[in-house]
């Protein structure tokens, strides 16, 4: 047992002192087969900045703990990885491209391990040593493409829920797609803050582009109204075209004493009746 770990620490030491003397070399070849690979997405001075640094501190836990990928001494090496992995993601590279920027090192390597003596077994050790950090790179990126979808996803809920002034005193939410939780808390956050911001006192909810209604898209739409009228705001709710207005009677959905209109210019003229006849009847000095 003592002969083969002396075996296993002497070929690990050949493995050290060849990635060591012939560092130049192989951090160029490294960089020279990868930048073949990027097609204009990244610069070759990029790539060989993050080559390089990975490279050395590849070489520096060697020497601290020899390897074994999971230990501590790799953590410099894992947190460069990530950040590759990261700019990878975000620069349109997949997964297995981002994985073969690390597995590539083994090519470069193979040649000069393999015929040297000891060297095929110093090859197999750090061939499964690149395996384990190219499969790290692989989830790294995987988190980082979740990350960048959800960013994207929830500037697309802000786009597709705008605000608007439709007449002084008047704000309309023009709704298009499906109306689930999370658009719907979009939706109520954006609408009180729009009746704050512009002290209207009538709101107008079109539901046009709703392709369907169901007991579901109902609760949510009554929600927003509610939070609404707790902002002093009356609400309608435009855009009921005749298949909507058939689906709320067979689902027996109530509406209660919300406002419903066909369409939204139906739904205009309403509320701005409304604001004119309040004006009317406001006491004199009264603001």
């Amino acid at each position: 047992m003592a002969n083969v770990d002396e075996t296993n620490n002497d070929s690990s030491l050949e493995l050290l002192a060849l990635l060591e003397t012939h560092r130049d070399e192989f951090a160029q070849e490294w960089v020279r087969t990868v930048s073949a690979t990027l097609r204009g997405r990244l610069s070759a001075a990029e790539a060989a900045q993050e080559l390089n640094e990975i490279y050395g501190a590849l070489l520096g836990a060697l020497k601290q703990g020899g390897l074994a990928s999971r230990g501590e001494h790799f953590s410099e090496v894992r947190s460069l990885l990530v950040e590759l992995s990261r700019t990878r993601a975000r620069r349109g590279f997949t997964p297995t491209e981002t994985a073969l920027c690390v597995f590539s090192l083994k090519g470069v390597l193979e040649a000069a391990l393999v015929n040297t003596e000891g060297g095929a077994q110093a090859y197999l050790k750090l061939s499964k040593l690149l395996d384990d950090l190219g499969l790290f790179t692989v989830e790294e990126h995987a988190k980082t493409r979740e990350e960048i979808i959800s960013s994207q996803a929830e500037q697309l809920l802000e786009l597709s829920t705008p605000v608007v002034k439709l007449w002084d005193g008047i704000l309309g939410v023009p709704l298009v797609g499906t109306l689930d939780s999370a658009r719907t808390q979009v939706v109520m956050e954006k609408l009180l803050q729009g009746l704050l911001d512009s002290n209207s006192t009538h709101a107008i909810i079109d539901i046009t582009g709703v392709p369907a209604v169901d007991t579901q898209v109902a609760q949510h739409l009554l929600k927003t109204v509610v939070a609404a009228r707790m902002m002093g705001a009356q609400c309608t709710i435009s855009g009921i075209r005749p298949q909507i207005a058939q689906t709320i009677v067979a689902l027996g959905i109530e509406f209660g004493d919300i406002a419903t209109k066909a369409t939204l210019a139906a739904a205009l003229q309403s509320a701005l009746a409304e604001i004119q006849a309040a004006e009317k009847v406001r006491p004199e000095g009264l603001l």
